[in-house]
């Protein structure tokens, strides 16, 4: 069919939804309004590890905004403490509510003042949405009532008195908590316009189940995907290795919570065969780390040693099973098991040779190192129904692969989780593969493919094993824009003492990223504009500590990884960073260490942490400057097309 064809088809197909000249008059009236509303507020985060609590914490004040907020609208009536009070209140209403309530003489008085204050904040909030979509997100049973205050006509003298008798009948019926609680909810929910995380979700904190549950809730989010969610994401599709490590980086932290509460994966297999094989076996090298396992009994923390030994174990032999059947991986130097010298108890690394810490190789045939016995195929087979079977786990992989991407290109800036691999002259490091070459962008849209390809294909299954073997290298290939390291050194930190052999040489890109040049260049092959586009990058922890700023390559880059989780704190000194991009600018947030919800709730602390603007803008952002405004202007071309279709008879109404 020629294009005039393709035209009009389309056209008939709109026509359905805009079926006559008032109607499409009124959608291209509506679209061009939306084009002047103030660009909605972006809001960046990173490295989450299962911090839920902390995350939780971030996300409902709107790292500070909502603080902002209540300072910029109620600062010359309020007090400084009252107006802690109130954001405190919009971050917890549940839960603050029947503290303020108890220390209140008259709580008819407050509830007025407080719903006042409430609808004046909302009325600010939703001064950048249209119509429609603050109709769309009002809150059962409430919705109707709301949208009335919202929309309130208080200078007309008989609507005024209308609108206080809705507030004084609400506090009658004893509906004030409730309708308090969810305007408190839609301060939080359009507070933000959009939520970026940028990578890692999973691992190191207990809760990545509970952020996940909260994001698929999230009204508009999207996720770059980090090497440890891209390594359950592999789990979730069945993929052995990458199961194997989710495993083994659970036990070796004492952190199970996620995978056997969460996503209820049963290792009972792994314990059976674990005592069986290893239940002489000390397996000192194993034993959990000392931070989280407080909880744990000596006995317990010893299964876990020997669970974690024989996962291990196993993980070395399917890894090892795909970089065979995988040579463009060039991992040859991952092949550890067949160096090992059984009777002296050493290996030979290169010219070296080390003695191991740990000699006990019950399930390694020298012969055929690599071979899976019966017994551990057993359980790698048990283990992968276990999480194929989650759930729970393969609806939040679902949601990452739906609303993720190995990039994203948002409103002139680049967002990824790692690196772009780079040789040390700051050109880009090509992959080859099938005669091919890949260099930075193009090679990232294959490998996001290829995930997708391990995830969803199922007529296919040698399609479906590269793709998944895929998602593997995603989480420690020397050339992943996921891990940017030129090996991970899993087998080195538990066999051998040689802290040399342990080091993990980063990619040359996390010396070039300083430059901005490098960053320009990035860029400039992402189709950005290197004048005013930024690379918002997570994945290695700021060292605030040791005077590292966020901000490189002349502001053009910005790392976001602040230490959410409290493994990286040690490091970074502070708890987290996260970047609003509002319609005045570009603002840094720098956290604090927070004690717990209830310490923030009772004494209100952390509702606004250190802001450091990084740009400012003389003239406000509209929509029209935006990704979602350019989208809105082809649409309004089209509506436009199908008008004149109607008026010139092409189509009828």
């Amino acid at each position: 069919m020629n294009s005039n064809g393709n035209t009009s088809s389309y056209l008939q197909l709109l026509s359905q939804h805009y079926p006559s000249i008032q109607a499409t008059s009124a959608a291209i009236i509506d679209l061009t309004a939306q084009l002047n509303l103030p660009k909605g507020t972006e809001h960046f985060v990173s490295d989450l590890h299962g911090e839920h609590e902390a995350v939780s914490h971030v996300l409902k004040s709107g790292s500070g905004s909502i603080r902002r907020r209540v300072d910029e609208l109620l600062g010359d009536t309020l007090t400084e403490s009252e107006r802690r009070n109130l954001a405190t209140l919009i971050t917890y209403p549940e839960r603050k509510l029947p503290l303020i309530l108890s220390a209140e003489a008259d709580e008819k008085a407050w509830y007025q003042e407080t719903l006042r204050q409430l609808l004046q904040i909302c009325r600010s909030v939703i001064s950048k949405y249209p119509r429609d979509h603050v109709q769309a997100t009002l809150p059962d049973p409430f919705a109707d009532i709301i949208e009335e205050l919202l929309y309130a006509q208080e200078d007309v003298e008989d609507k005024r008195r209308y609108y206080q008798s809705i507030i004084q009948t609400i506090i009658a019926t004893d509906s004030g908590g409730a309708l308090v609680v969810a305007l408190a909810e839609l301060i939080q929910r359009l507070s933000v316009a959009q939520l970026h995380v940028v990578g890692d979700i999973y691992d190191r904190g207990p809760g990545a189940h509970r952020i996940l549950d909260a994001l698929v809730d999230y009204q508009d989010v999207d996720v770059q995907w980090g090497n440890h969610d891209i390594l359950w994401m592999g789990a979730a599709a069945g993929g052995d290795a990458c199961i194997a490590n989710v495993i083994r980086i659970c036990l070796r932290y004492a952190n199970m919570e996620t995978l056997e509460h969460g996503y209820a994966v049963s290792l009972l297999p792994l314990a059976s065969f674990a005592i069986d094989v290893y239940g002489d076996d000390p397996c000192r090298p194993f034993m959990p780390r000392p931070a989280g396992t407080e909880d744990f009994t000596e006995d317990e923390l010893k299964l876990m040693a020997r669970m974690h030994k024989a996962i291990t174990i196993i993980q070395f032999k399917l890894e090892a099973q795909i970089i065979q059947r995988r040579p463009h991986y060039r991992m040859d130097d991952r092949l550890l098991l067949d160096r090992i010298d059984h009777d002296q108890g050493t290996i030979a690394l290169g010219d070296a040779v080390h003695p191991l810490l740990d000699t006990y190789f019950p399930t390694v045939d020298p012969a055929q190192p690599y071979a899976l016995t019966a017994r551990e195929r057993n359980v790698v087979e048990k283990l992968r129904l276990s999480f194929t079977g989650s759930r729970r786990l393969q609806e939040h992989v679902r949601f990452l692969f739906s609303k993720g991407s190995i990039y994203l290109l948002r409103n002139g800036n680049l967002l990824y989780h790692g690196c772009i691999s780079m040789n040390e002259d700051g050109t880009f490091k090509p992959f080859h593969v099938d005669g091919k070459t890949y260099s930075a962008r193009d090679f990232m849209d294959r490998v996001d493919r290829l995930a997708r390809q391990g995830y969803f294909s199922t007529d296919d299954p040698p399609q479906k094993q590269y793709g998944m073997d895929a998602m593997w290298y995603l989480w420690s290939g020397a050339q992943s824009p996921l891990f940017g390291k030129e090996k991970m050194a899993t087998f080195e930190r538990y066999f051998i003492a040689d802290e040399t052999t342990h080091q993990e040489r980063r990619d040359p890109y996390y010396q070039l990223r300083e430059r901005e040049d490098v960053a320009r260049r990035i860029l400039d092959d992402f189709g950005l504009d290197p004048d005013e586009g930024h690379i918002i990058n997570g994945h290695v922890p700021v060292r605030v500590k040791q005077g590292e700023s966020p901000v490189k390559a002349g502001g053009r880059l910005i790392v976001i990884d602040g230490g959410f989780s409290k493994a990286y704190r040690g490091r970074t000194g502070i708890a987290g960073y996260t970047l609003v991009h509002n319609s005045w600018g570009l603002l840094l947030a720098t956290h604090h260490p927070l004690q717990s919800t209830q310490k923030a709730i009772e004494d209100e602390l952390d509702t606004d942490p250190r802001m450091e603007i990084l740009e400012s803008n003389d003239v406000r952002i509209r929509v029209e400057d935006t990704d979602r405004g350019r989208d809105i202007k082809r649409r309004i071309g089209e509506l436009q097309a199908l008008l004149s279709a109607y008026r010139t008879g092409l189509i009828k109404e």
